[in-house]
C-alpha cells in the first residue's frame, strides 16, 4: 500500500523540481549559475572535511601498516628477481635466453577420462 502512494509523490516532487530549475534559469541565469557554484563549493568543503574525519579512524592506521608491509614484501621479491636476471644475463647471451624461455613454457595439462569396468557389476552379497 505504501508503495502505491510513494510513486506519485516522488514523481510530483521531481516534476516540481524540474519546473523550479527551468523557472530559475529563465528568470535569472547568472544568479542560477552563481548559486550552483556556491552549492558545489560547499559540497566540496564538506566532502574534504568528511575525508579528514574518516582518515583519523584507528582501523585506517592498521590498513596503512598492512600496505607498508605489502610494499616492502613486493620490493624484496623484485630485488630477488632482479638478482636472478643479472645472474642470467651474465651467464649467457640474448639468443640463449630466448631459447631457455621457449623451453620453460609448459603445455597445458590435458585431462583424460579413464574408462573403468563399467560392464562388471559389483557383488553385493559379499558385503
Amino acid at each position: 500500500m505504501k508503495n502505491r502512494i510513494s510513486v506519485p509523490l516522488v514523481g510530483s516532487v521531481i516534476v516540481l523540481g524540474i519546473i523550479g530549475i527551468i523557472g530559475a534559469l529563465t528568470s535569472d541565469p547568472i544568479g542560477f549559475l552563481q548559486s550552483i557554484a556556491v552549492f558545489a563549493l560547499v559540497g566540496l568543503a564538506i566532502f574534504f572535511v568528511f575525508r579528514l574525519i574518516v582518515r583519523a579512524n584507528p582501523q585506517k592506521k592498521e590498513q596503512q601498516a598492512f600496505i607498508k608491509a605489502a610494499k616492502k614484501s613486493k620490493k624484496r621479491l623484485q630485488s630477488k628477481t632482479g638478482e636472478l636476471q643479472t645472474k642470467s644475463s651474465s651467464l649467457g647471451s640474448l639468443a640463449s635466453l630466448k631459447k631457455s624461455k621457449k623451453i620453460k613454457k609448459k603445455s597445458p595439462v590435458h585431462l583424460t577420462v579413464i574408462d573403468g569396468k563399467k560392464g562388471k557389476k559389483k557383488n553385493r552379497a559379499s558385503l
